[in-house]
């Protein structure tokens, strides 16, 4: 279910009856609502879903990497002021905390609507709800004991999350629900072109098996049939351990991995160890969890398909 949070009693947070207010308030004769977010990704779908019908406001400083998001009393006092805030729970414990602290018109949490994946158990023998194989992001077995929060590297869960945060905001602005779900489905249309450039650009692929410096993949492995084999876990900047780099170095081994990637950034975690121990190439994959220099989501999963064609010996 979605969750509507006033968290403090109106009395108690200075603009909260303001912010319960503006979405009705603003009725499409004003700016319509501002809409605050917490990391790239929903970032991407707010902007999209609202278009000109409406504002989105990051709370996260540019560059600055999603796990480690600290919030500055600004970005506080923009979460309680905000229509509405897109954001992922137990993702970003700064993003966690302050929404239990402050108050807000409509919190849309992610994962309400998304499906998401739990690491470790690697079972195949049955399907999720989007007609996925349902096993967990970590294909090779390797237990985080939690829930992989990066649901973005699937298209079609982008897609689902747009079409919710459509609803949400229509419910709030009925007279700029149309726009929103016009919106939201031009978007379904362009994400599941994309899955299915995705989906048959990687079904040839020699190689199923690719190597990440980080394990921010998982869904993407899921959605596509490739298996994923992370140096490091879900934090990107966790330093491997050298039992770790030794089974991964094992498995790149078993199955004729060629290439090693790395995050935009140089953060390697250990996959420079892994490239120059057996001779591999490094190449560059995104996980998306910041804005792409020079493109959009759009653009950077495009970029991401290019990269493992090549890396995977795809046809």
């Amino acid at each position: 279910m979605p969750r509507h949070r006033a968290l403090l009693p109106a009395l108690a947070v200075p603009g909260l009856a303001l912010a319960l207010a503006g979405c009705a308030d603003d009725g499409g004769g004003g700016s319509g609502p501002e809409v605050a977010v917490t990391a790239y990704p929903m970032q991407f779908v707010a902007e999209r879903v609202l278009g000109d019908a409406g504002t989105v406001t990051s709370v996260a400083p540019a560059g600055t990497e999603p796990h480690d998001l600290e919030l500055s009393p600004s970005a506080v006092a923009t979460l309680d002021g905000a229509d509405a805030v897109l954001y992922l729970s137990d993702f970003q414990t700064a993003v966690d905390d302050a929404l239990a602290e402050v108050g807000s018109g409509l919190v849309v949490d992610a994962a309400d609507h998304v499906d998401l994946l739990t690491g470790g158990d690697d079972e195949h023998d049955h399907d999720d709800a989007d007609g996925h194989d349902d096993h967990g992001p970590d294909d090779h077995g390797h237990d985080h004991g939690g829930v992989d929060p990066h649901f973005w590297l699937d298209p079609l869960r982008v897609a689902d999350l747009a079409d919710a945060l459509a609803v949400e905001l229509g419910e709030a602005e009925p007279e700029l629900a149309a726009t929103f779900e016009n919106n939201a489905a031009t978007l379904r249309g362009e994400l599941e072109d994309l899955d299915e450039r995705l989906r048959t650009g990687l079904a040839g692929c020699v190689d199923r098996t690719f190597v990440t410096s980080h394990e921010a993949f998982g869904y993407l492995a899921h959605a596509y049939d490739l298996t994923q084999v992370g140096i490091s876990g879900i934090d990107p900047e966790a330093e491997p351990s050298p039992a770790r780099v030794a089974e991964v170095l094992a498995e790149a081994r078993e199955h004729g991995v060629t290439t090693v990637f790395t995050q935009p950034g140089g953060l390697t975690a250990g996959a420079d160890v892994v490239a120059d121990e057996l001779g591999l190439t490094l190449a560059t994959l995104d996980p998306i969890e910041l804005a792409p220099s020079d493109t959009d989501y759009l653009g950077a999963m495009a970029a991401n398909l290019a990269a493992l064609r090549e890396g995977l010996s795809c046809p």
